[in-house]
């Protein structure tokens, strides 16, 4: 299997989705920082904003679990 093969299985793959995780929860720091703004401006607006966000983030993360499961040994970057 070449290199590049490989690299475009990464999406794919454990290491590929775990990347996917932690940038997805990194998106959860943005929403925390919103939520706090929100409150602090007292504008209810943006803080259904951020809560519709944070929805999107968690939503993300259990898909991303799910292919994680779903992926168990049959990782594209092992074979």
């Amino acid at each position: 299997m070449s290199a590049l093969s490989k690299a475009k299985g990464f999406k794919k793959s454990k290491s590929g989705t775990y990347l996917s995780m932690a940038a997805t929860a990194f998106g959860a720091i943005g929403v925390a920082k919103q939520i706090k703004k929100a409150r602090a401006e007292n504008d209810t607006l943006r803080l259904v904003d951020a809560v519709v966000t944070a929805a999107g983030v968690v939503t993300g993360l259990a898909m991303l679990y799910r292919e994680l499961k779903r992926l168990g040994d049959d990782d594209v970057l092992l074979g």
